[in-house]
C-alpha cells in the first residue's frame, strides 16, 4: 500500500515507542518479536527511513552487524536488520558527512526544503524514527501521520516525546488502535487539517 497524501507525494510518518508517561528512551519498552514484526511491516510499506544523527549512530552501531550475521539475533530481528540494511536511509546532520552504512544519504542545509524534497521523491512514504527530529519537523508542519507503539509501562524519567515543545497543540485524528498480545497498543493517527 503506497502512502500518498492528496497532493500525490509521499507521507512523512513518525513512528516510535513511547511509554504511558511519554518516555521515548530507546531502552524502555518491549522489544520482542511482535514489536519487531510491527516495525518490519512499517519498513516494508515505506520508501525510506529518516533519522537525526544521534539516532542514526545508535542504529549504525548494531543493526548492520545483525544483518551480516555477526551478531546473534532471532529470525524476527534478523529480518528487520536485513530489510533496514537495504532500505534507503536519510540522516539530518550538519556535522557528519561520511556514512559507511549501505544506502545512507545526508540531508544538510535547509531542513524544511531537504525533507520536503525527500517526501516529494518518495511516493511510498518516509518513516521518521527520531524523537528530537520529530519535534523540529512538526514545528515545520511536515509530519503527516503518527504510528506510535504505546508501551504498557510508566518509566518515570525522560527523554519525553516533544520535550522541546510545539508552538501550539497538534490535533490528530485516530485511524486505528490495535492491541498487541504483549500489552503494547499500536496507535495510528493522521494530522487533523
Amino acid at each position: 500500500m503506497v502512502a500518498l497524501n492528496s497532493a500525490g507525494m509521499g507521507l512523512l510518518t513518525f513512528s516510535l515507542n513511547v511509554t504511558l508517561d511519554g518516555c521515548v528512551d530507546h531502552q524502555e519498552g518491549i522489544a520482542d518479536d511482535e514489536t519487531h514484526a510491527f516495525f518490519t511491516r512499517l519498513l516494508d510499506e515505506g520508501g525510506a527511513m529518516l533519522w537525526g544523527r544521534v539516532t542514526y549512530e545508535m542504529m549504525e552501531g548494531y543493526w548492520p552487524a545483525v544483518a551480516r550475521g555477526d551478531e546473534e539475533a532471532s529470525p524476527a530481528l534478523r529480518e528487520w536488520a536485513v530489510k533496514l540494511d537495504a532500505k534507503p536511509k536519510y540522516v539530518v546532520s550538519s556535522t557528519r558527512k561520511d556514512f559507511s552504512w549501505a544506502n545512507t544519504h545526508q540531508i544538510a542545509g535547509d531542513l524544511r526544503e531537504g525533507v520536503q524534497k525527500l517526501k516529494d521523491a518518495t511516493p511510498a512514504g518516509v518513516l521518521l524514527g527520531s524523537g528530537k527530529l520529530a519535534t523540529e519537523l512538526d514545528r515545520l508542519d511536515l509530519i503527516d501521520e503518527y504510528k506510535l507503539l504505546v508501551q504498557p509501562m510508566i518509566a518515570g524519567h525522560g527523554p519525553t516525546l516533544y520535550q522541546g515543545g510545539l508552538p501550539a497543540t497538534r490535533r490528530l485524528e485516530l485511524l486505528s488502535a490495535e492491541p498487541l498480545r504483549n500489552g503494547v497498543v499500536a496507535m495510528h493517527y493522521r494530522r487533523a487539517r
